[in-house]
């Protein structure tokens, strides 16, 4: 395949189609059995909670009036077309593509929440003695490992060029 083709990004979009489609089956799972503010016990570290979330991480803008739903959504989208010319232009290089398909299929997921309920279904809660990570889910844990992707292609870039 030749550096750049679209037929060289078919794998990673399928992984970003992959990481979508098991984000939005645990979100209407979670949408289908829970009602808002329920949560499962499931160890003494782990929950499973049914929150909403208007605004970004760690609920940043969440108690906005609303226009953060369609800046999120824009952003979401503006990212997608960045990551999908990245991919293009660098489907070869398989660690940065690897990121960039968490990524993308983590935002793509996101935004869908966004325009279908106006809020990201977040759903995964750990805590630690009294202390509770904000509830997170599928997309976001994609796009975490995505950034740590991206961070670790860098510092091999770095020291392969020393």
């Amino acid at each position: 395949m030749a550096r750049g083709s679209s037929a060289s990004m078919l794998p990673w979009l399928g992984l970003a189609l992959i990481i979508l489609l098991a984000d939005q089956f645990t979100k209407v799972l979670i949408l289908g059995y829970y009602k808002l503010g329920d949560s499962t016990y499931v160890t003494s570290f782990f929950n499973i909670v049914r929150a909403h979330n208007t605004g970004a991480a760690f609920s940043f803008l969440a108690g906005a009036s609303g226009w953060q739903r369609w800046f999120f959504t824009g952003i979401g989208l503006v990212a997608t077309l960045f990551i999908l010319w990245m991919l293009r232009s660098h489907a070869q290089q398989k660690l940065f593509a690897f990121a960039l398909a968490c990524i993308l299929g983590g935002a793509v997921g996101n935004v869908v929440d966004r325009l279908l309920h106006g809020y990201v279904v977040d759903f995964l809660q750990f805590h630690w003695g009294g202390w509770y990570f904000p509830a997170f889910n599928v997309a976001d844990s994609a796009i975490t490992v995505g950034a740590i992707g991206l961070i670790l292609d860098e510092i091999l870039r770095v020291r392969r060029a020393r």
